[in-house]
This record gives structure tokens, C-alpha cells and sequence, in this order.
């Protein structure tokens, strides 16, 4: 995938890591070891990278219905925790993704919808760490996120209604 970002005249991104620089990378991965004290350095660094594939695919992908695995949003949590970091990412995509959690409900989980999402990563031209792609109620790797990503409700819809998907 290559992107050009706007903040940055003609810097082409090749993969989720240049989405960002090396230092603003760095510090997402910083803030997700600090959630997860006992997590290895490598498995943040690959956490905060498919944060950031997913990301780029909503960016990509507007509308799709696509979900985050509880994994991977432990990324997305530290990414937007660094909101200058995450404001400039959102205008080089051209989209700002909204991040609406929900808490995780195995009776609610849709394992077609974390394929769905790995699929259209690949189709915006990531490879896909899919050990991350857990089902909410896989504790494989423990993360401090209690939390899965959902797009708003429809305007008029009730707190318990759910709808999938980045804006």
C-alpha cells in the first residue's frame, strides 16, 4: 500500500509503521507496554503495527462493517491516546476514525466480522498478524482493553442496539 500523506510532501508509506515516525511508533508502544506491564517489547510493537493497519483499512474502507480484535484494540487505545500523533494520521488518510467501545459479549461476537476485517486488511495491502485476531473471549494474550470497537448506533437507536464498523 502506498500513501501519500498530506503533512508530509511526498512521503510514501509502505508499510503500517510509516504511517507514523519512528519516534511517534516508539511512544504507541511505550503507552501499550505501560497498560500491560508483563507484555513482551515485540508484542506491543505488533499490537501498535495492526492498530495501525486497521486504521488505514477503515480510512480506506468507509462504511465496511469491520471490528477490531480486543488484541488489537489495546493498540488502538495507545494511538489515540497520543491524539496529536492520532489527529495527523486521521488527515493523511483523509478520514477520522471514531472509536466507540462496547464492552466484549461472546453471545454478540460475530467471528465473520474479524475475518471480514483481516480480508479487507490484506486487500489494502497489509499482511496480517493473525495470532492478534482473537475472539473476544481468547485471553491467549492478556491485554488491559475490556473493550471491542463499534461504530455508533443509528440516530434514534437505544444504548443496547449494536451496529459494527469504523465512520
Amino acid at each position: 500500500m502506498t500513501i501519500t500523506e498530506e503533512h508530509t510532501t511526498g512521503r510514501e508509506v509502505n508499510s503500517a509503521r510509516d504511517l507514523i515516525t519512528p519516534d511517534e511508533f516508539a511512544g504507541v508502544v511505550a503507552t501499550v507496554q505501560a497498560n500491560n506491564p508483563d507484555m513482551e517489547h515485540d508484542v506491543a510493537e505488533r499490537i501498535t503495527e495492526e492498530a495501525l493497519k486497521f486504521v488505514a483499512t477503515a480510512a480506506g474502507f468507509p462504511g465496511e462493517p469491520l471490528r477490531l480484535s480486543r488484541v488489537v484494540d489495546e493498540g488502538w487505545h495507545a494511538l489515540i491516546l497520543h491524539t496529536g500523533v492520532y489527529a495527523r494520521l486521521c488527515r493523511s488518510l483523509h478520514r477520522f476514525i471514531h472509536h466507540i467501545p462496547e464492552r466484549p459479549d461472546a453471545t454478540r461476537h460475530d467471528p465473520s466480522a474479524l475475518h471480514r476485517t483481516m480480508h479487507r486488511i490484506t486487500d489494502a495491502g497489509f499482511a496480517v498478524d493473525v495470532t492478534l485476531w482473537l475472539p473476544p473471549t481468547d485471553e491467549t494474550i492478556p491485554v488491559a482493553a475490556t473493550c471491542e470497537h463499534s461504530e455508533p448506533p443509528p440516530a434514534g437507536c437505544g444504548a443496547d442496539c449494536s451496529n459494527t464498523g469504523p465512520n
